[in-house]
């Protein structure tokens, strides 16, 4: 395109929808947004493209490829999809727009987004557009350190590779995760509840949270870490759970990192201390809606800056790791915080207000008995 182009073609925002989703019903969701977006247009002097591919990849990749023909990205449905948004605009400073459907949507739950409600976050979308309000967030950055590989992301299979070449060198990780990335069971309890055939996605992460509780195992990683002094901590840490956090949800509302802020260029490190018995157990569901699981022993916590996660030489191997519902890969990895990389979209009363009240975290973790810089219990 040339100088000339650029300068005399009209606002665009491209679409890209998830039309397998729902057993085929989001396709009917997507042509309902594109209508609302291209009447909008029309009113509001915009062109509107669709961008929607065969697969993640396919969408992903043609997001990329055309990014030089659109001003807006707006993606519809789950957290999946916002990966996807994420890793097609992030650091670019062109702005995302979400149109959340589906069980799940902890990203914009966390951002007070309409979830389920198509005309409202259309009509949100467009006047963000219009009056020119967002929000800058952080981001997650996971890259594959030597021997780490890539896998599908909507499937978690492993890519062919050519002969004579390893997974490592042809499928490397460099992925961007705006929700949290799950390294134990909390991403066995994530790929449980995508084979489960139950009906509905809040039932199906929690019927997979049942069952992975009978069934845990203890998970073999050793952690290099970058606080947020700036100093180094190493160690093994031999746990069925370990989440590097972004945001504060997971499973459609369970609390797995209720200290976590959007915009406070840090991550949150949370790991199970060991494991927990019945009693535990118990109590630890009961608090993972209400934000006090991180006032139970059972838990570590803390604020990094990066952190690379390998495998201990004890302890079972970590299953596939998973970041906002979708498959990224095999340890070993490196996880940097990417501050307010990714621009959203947010209604112009959403803007103006703070998304993450940092008065209520502290309190929170005062309540919790957590010294706030080491994490530790005092």
């Amino acid at each position: 395109m040339t100088e000339r182009e650029c300068s005399t073609r009209h606002t665009t925002v491209a679409l890209v929808g998830n039309p397998t989703s729902d057993k085929g019903r989001g396709a009917k969701v997507d042509a309902q947004v594109m209508s609302l977006l291209q009447e909008a247009g029309r009113a509001h002097d915009f062109d509107v493209i669709d961008l929607t591919g065969s697969s993640f990849n396919d969408s992903l990749n043609r997001a990329r490829e055309h990014a030089h023909e659109y001003d807006y990205l707006v993606v519809v449905g789950g957290d999946g999809m916002i990966a996807l948004g994420a890793n097609a605009v992030g650091c670019s400073g062109k702005p995302l727009g979400i149109v959340a459907m589906g069980s799940g949507n902890d990203f914009a739950r966390g951002l007070k987004l309409p979830v389920n409600r198509i005309e409202t976050a259309v009509e949100g979308i467009v006047g963000a557009i219009v009056r020119g309000s967002h929000i800058d967030v952080d981001m997650g950055r996971v890259t594959s350190l030597a021997g780490g590989y890539a896998v599908d992301p909507s499937t978690g299979n492993e890519y062919e590779t050519p002969e004579g070449e390893s997974a490592s060198s042809a499928h490397p990780i460099d992925r961007y995760y705006a929700g949290m990335l799950s390294c134990g069971i909390d991403a066995s309890i994530n790929d449980r509840a995508n084979h489960s055939h139950l009906p509905n996605g809040s039932v199906r992460y929690f019927a997979a949270v049942l069952v992975e509780l009978t069934h845990m195992k203890r998970y073999g990683y050793h952690v290099k870490a970058t606080l947020t002094d700036g100093s180094i901590e190493e160690r093994d840490i031999i746990a069925p759970l370990l989440t590097v956090a972004n945001s504060r949800h997971i499973g459609g509302g369970i609390e797995v990192s209720p200290y976590s802020c959007f915009s406070d260029g840090l991550l949150d490190l949370v790991w199970m201390d060991h494991v927990p018995n019945f009693h535990e157990c118990t109590v630890a569901v009961a608090n993972a809606y209400n934000g006090r699981l991180l006032a139970s022993k059972v838990f570590g916590w803390k604020r990094i800056r990066e952190i690379e996660i390998t495998r201990a030489d004890n302890g079972d191997e970590p299953p596939i790791l998973m970041a906002d519902g979708e498959y990224i890969g095999h340890l070993p990895v490196r996880v940097a915080v990417e501050d307010r990389a990714l621009r959203v979209l947010v209604p112009p009363a959403v803007a103006s207000r703070e998304v993450d009240s940092k008065e209520r975290i502290s309190e929170a973790i005062e309540r919790d008995g957590r010294d706030p810089i080491s994490g530790a219990f005092v």
